[in-house]
């Protein structure tokens, strides 16, 4: 039988790309299953925007035991990105002066997540991962992982998800930011503070990025113009019924944290222009996979990653009508490709 625990660790004066240093930032994780004598089984899974800790459960048929990312063989960690709200340091947490940081809570990137990650493998005495592997968001942060010490990553698995963001992505991320900051109840972010909690405009922005993140010939073939009452479309009761799933567990400005860092993801800040000079330092054994019908991430975007990637890379695009979110939904595929990238 997999165990699993759940943990929080504290590391002390990390410092972030923007310049801010913290005193004391807490890193939430789970575990499952067990690490091996000489440490050498370790998977780490890295979330997506709105994702947490409970992979089994979002990622249900393909970690688990007995699936592609077995926890009866593999000892696989998934840890709270920094700026979250499922137990990382994020705006709600407290700041010195005993309220939340709220406002105050500096910009941090996608390397500066990676970076407390490697910093949570030194605690748990990894010195080698198998393989770090994420979707969306989160393939942006298993590229970074291994781009910091490609030495620590066997194998690196970015799943629907590009090098950087471009102005279509730039452009879907404002109008998500713009209707958390448009809500009354908003106060700048310092919203806990004043007993507030600017739920309309998150429930809006989960709404915009939901179109991203369907397809627009799933969406049509699913709901046509089909109404649940006057006036009110079966699509619409869709998109509210996303809206109040998200505020019910998310903050909103942990949302426009890690939204914010997204939209700034580019793996050549820092280090190139040229993007094959840029990946020179990544690791030499990925997979790199793009949904068919992904309007979010198209496969061409994520191909351009895929063709610039040094070593052996291995390039499938999954097909799927779903859109982005088929890297949560066709478990079987991305099942199949994930168990034969870790046993090449």
């Amino acid at each position: 039988m997999t165990t699993q625990s759940t943990s929080v660790e504290r590391i002390l004066g990390f410092g972030t790309d923007s310049g801010h240093t913290f005193g004391t930032v807490e890193i939430a994780y789970e575990t499952f299953g067990t690490l091996n004598a000489d440490r050498s089984n370790a998977i780490l899974i890295e979330h997506a925007l709105t994702g947490d800790t409970h992979v089994t459960e979002w990622w249900a048929g393909v970690v688990g035991p007995g699936e592609a990312v077995d926890t009866d063989k593999y000892f696989v960690v998934c840890a709270n990105s920094l700026g979250g709200c499922s137990g990382t340091t994020g705006p709600q947490s407290t700041y010195d002066d005993g309220l939340a940081y709220g406002s105050r809570f500096p910009r941090v990137s996608i390397r500066d997540m990676a970076r407390l990650e490697h910093n949570l493998a030194q605690i748990l005495g990894i010195d080698s991962w198998v393989a770090v592997i994420g979707g969306s968001m989160g393939g942006a942060r298993a590229l970074e992982f291994a781009l910091l010490d490609k030495r620590k990553v066997r194998k690196c698995a970015v799943i629907a998800a590009p090098a950087f963001c471009e102005a279509d992505q730039i452009a879907w991320a404002m109008m998500q930011e713009r209707a958390i900051e448009l809500d009354a109840d908003y106060y700048s972010g310092d919203y806990s503070a004043v007993g507030s909690f600017p739920g309309h405009g998150l429930g809006l922005a989960r709404q915009i990025a939901h179109l991203t993140y369907r397809n627009d010939v799933d969406l049509n073939e699913r709901f046509s113009r089909r109404l649940r009452s006057d006036d009110y479309y079966e699509v619409t009761s869709y998109l509210d019924h996303q809206a109040k799933k998200l505020t019910a567990r998310f903050d909103p400005h942990s949302y426009i944290v890690l939204t914010r860092a997204l939209r700034d993801h580019d793996v050549r800040r820092g280090r190139s222009a040229d993007l094959k000079v840029a990946l020179a330092d990544a690791c030499t054994d990925n997979l790199v996979v793009s949904v068919s019908s992904d309007r979010l991430f198209p496969p061409d975007q994520v191909g351009i990653l895929a063709e610039a990637l040094p070593g052996r890379v291995r390039h499938d695009v999954i097909d799927s009508p779903v859109g982005h979110d088929g890297f949560l939904t066709e478990t079987e595929k991305i099942s199949t490709v994930l168990a034969d990238f870790l046993a090449d």
